[in-house]
C-alpha cells in the first residue's frame, strides 16, 4: 500500500472503489500512512552517540507512553529538558535542568565522546547546562523507554549505565523507587517545583524513612508535615485507602542489606498513573481517565487536620469527627498537658499521665490497654524485629521499664498480627484511621482496672 498521493485526474473506478471502502478499513489505512510517515520524519525513541536532539526535537517510547523534549512550563517563556505524558504535553514527570533553565530555544541534547549525556546551550559558548554522571566510554546510546525512563546503554551488552530513574523530580511513575542505598548512602526522594510555573527545587521532599519500620514522610524543608503511618506488610498503615487500588498498583516495599526502597508497579492494562508532591504541600496519586481525558486523584495526603504531623502533641490522639473539640484529645489513661481553654482545643501540648508507671529493679505491675483503630504512633526512634509473636513482643515490652507501647509489624497473616514494634520514646502524630492496627499502650494498674 502506497501512502503517496499522484497529482492529476484520478480515474472514476478509482473514486468509486475509494468511496465503497467501509469507513472502519479506510481509517485502519489512514492510521497506517501515519505511522509510516511519521516513521519517515524521524519519530524514534533513541539518540545514538554523537546525534544532538534540538529545541523542537523530540524521542517518543516505542509505545508512545512518554516523549522528551523541551518546554516552557506554564507562563514562563524559560525552556526545559524534560519527559511529559504524550496523551497529556502539560504532565511533566522529569525534568532535566530544574534550575538551570535555557533562556530560549538554543539547547541541544548529545551523548557526547566521553559517554556524558549532556545539555548544551549553543547561544552561549556552547555552555553545559545539565549532564548525567560521568559514564564510562561504552556508552553507545541513550533510550526512552515506555516506562517513562531515559536511560544510557552500553554499546556491546546493552546494559543500563545510567538512568533518569536515578534521580527523581516531583513524580513517582510505575518501576521507580524511594530510599536509601546504604552502600552509597544516596537516596532517591522526590522534590516539588517552586510554583506550576517553575521546576526549579520547591519547599516539598518526599522521602521513605527506612529507620524503624519504612514509612513515607512529606516534608516542609527539615520540619515533617505528614507521614503515611509505618508499613504493616499490605500498605502504609496510615493509608487504608491503598487496598482499593492495590490490584492496578501493587505496592513494594524491600529491604536488604544495600537498601531499602519502595515503589510500585501497574498491572497490565491498569490506566496510567503516577504520584507527585506539588508545591502546595500534597502528595498525591493520580490516574488518567481515557474518556474524560484527565486526572482524576485516587489519594491525597495530608487529607484532613488530622495528618498535620503531630497536630495532638506527644500522647495526643487525632479523631477527624471531633471538630468541634478542635479534633484533639487524649489517649486512655492520659489528661490534657495544659488545661487553658485554648490550649485545651489545639493540645500542641499534648497529654500527660493520670497515673505514674510502677516499674523498676526487674518488676513490675503495670499492664496493657489496647487503643484500637489506630494509625501507628512515629516509628523513627522505635524498635524493631521481625522474628517474634505479638505475644513474645509484650513480654519484651513489659520486661523494658522503658517501653511505653507496642504493636505487630506485620498483619499479613491475618489475626492480631506479628513482628514486634516497640516506643520507648513518647508517643506521637497518633490518629484514628479506616482499618486501623492495635496499638498496646503502656499503664498503670489502677488505669487498667486491676485489683
Amino acid at each position: 500500500m502506497s501512502c503517496a498521493v499522484e497529482r492529476g485526474i484520478q480515474h472514476p473506478s478509482a473514486m468509486r472503489a475509494t468511496s465503497q471502502l467501509p469507513a472502519r478499513l479506510l481509517l485502519q489505512r489512514l492510521l497506517i500512512c501515519f505511522f509510516l510517515l511519521s516513521i519517515a520524519a524521524g519519530v524514534t525513541d533513541k539518540l545514538e552517540r554523537g546525534q544532538k536532539l534540538t529545541d523542537g526535537d523530540t524521542l517518543v517510547s516505542a509505545g508512545g507512553s512518554f516523549t522528551l523534549g523541551f518546554f516552557s512550563p506554564g507562563a514562563s517563556t524559560k525552556r526545559y529538558l524534560g519527559i511529559w505524558f504524550s496523551v497529556s504535553n502539560d504532565t511533566v514527570c522529569w525534568v532535566a535542568n530544574r534550575d538551570k533553565p535555557l533562556l530560549d530555544k538554543s539547547g541541544t541534547l548529545v551523548l557526547n565522546d566521553v559517554g556524558s549525556l549532556v545539555l548544551g546551550d549553543t547561544s552561549r559558548r556552547a555552555r553545559t547546562v545539565w549532564s548525567s554522571n560521568f559514564l564510562p566510554a561504552s556508552a553507545a546510546a541513550v533510550q526512552l523507554l515506555d516506562s517513562g525512563n531515559l536511560v544510557v546503554r552500553n554499546g556491546s551488552s546493552n546494559a543500563s549505565l545510567w538512568q533518569s530513574f536515578d534521580q527523581p523530580s516531583d513524580t513517582l511513575l510505575p518501576g521507580m523507587k524511594l530510599g536509601k542505598n546504604v552502600w552509597t548512602g544516596g537516596e532517591w526522594q522526590l522534590t516539588s517545583w517552586s510554583s506550576a510555573d517553575d521546576p526549579s527545587p520547591g519547599d516539598y521532599r518526599r522521602t521513605l524513612q527506612t529507620t524503624g519500620l519504612p514509612e513515607i514522610i512529606l516534608w516542609y524543608h527539615d520540619v515533617k508535615t505528614y507521614r503515611t503511618g509505618p508499613w504493616n506488610g499490605i500498605y502504609f498503615n496510615g493509608v487504608p485507602e491503598a487496598r482499593a487500588y492495590a490490584g492496578k498498583y501493587p505496592l513494594l516495599v524491600t529491604s536488604s542489606p544495600w537498601e531499602t526502597t519502595y515503589g510500585y508497579t501497574a498491572a497490565p492494562g491498569a490506566p496510567l498513573t503516577r504520584v507527585v508532591v506539588n508545591h502546595t504541600g500534597k502528595a498525591e496519586r493520580l490516574e488518567w481517565d481515557a474518556s474524560s481525558r484527565e486526572w482524576n486523584r485516587i489519594f491525597q495526603g495530608p487529607r484532613d487536620p488530622c495528618d498535620e504531623y503531630g497536630k495532638c502533641g506527644p500522647f495526643g490522639l487525632c479523631d477527624p469527627e471531633a471538630a468541634s473539640s478542635g479534633f484533639c484529645g487524649c489517649v486512655a489513661g492520659f489528661s490534657a498537658a495544659n488545661t487553658s481553654a485554648l490550649v485545651v482545643k489545639d493540645n500542641a501540648d499534648g497529654c500527660r499521665r493520670a497515673a505514674a508507671l510502677d516499674c523498676a529493679g526487674g518488676t513490675t505491675t503495670d499492664g496493657f490497654k489496647v487503643v484500637s483503630g489506630m494509625k501507628l504512633p512515629d516509628t523513627q526512634n522505635a524498635s524493631v524485629d521481625m522474628g517474634v509473636t505479638l505475644e513474645e513482643c509484650r513480654a519484651r515490652c513489659l520486661a523494658n521499664c522503658s517501653c511505653l507501647a507496642y504493636a505487630a509489624a506485620d498483619i499479613r497473616g491475618g489475626g492480631d498480627g506479628t513482628g514486634c514494634v516497640m516506643w520507648a520514646y513518647a508517643i506521637v502524630d497518633l490518629r484514628l484511621v479506616d482499618r486501623g492496627q492495635n496499638l498496646y499502650l503502656r499503664l498503670s494498674k489502677s488505669e487498667i482496672g486491676w485489683p
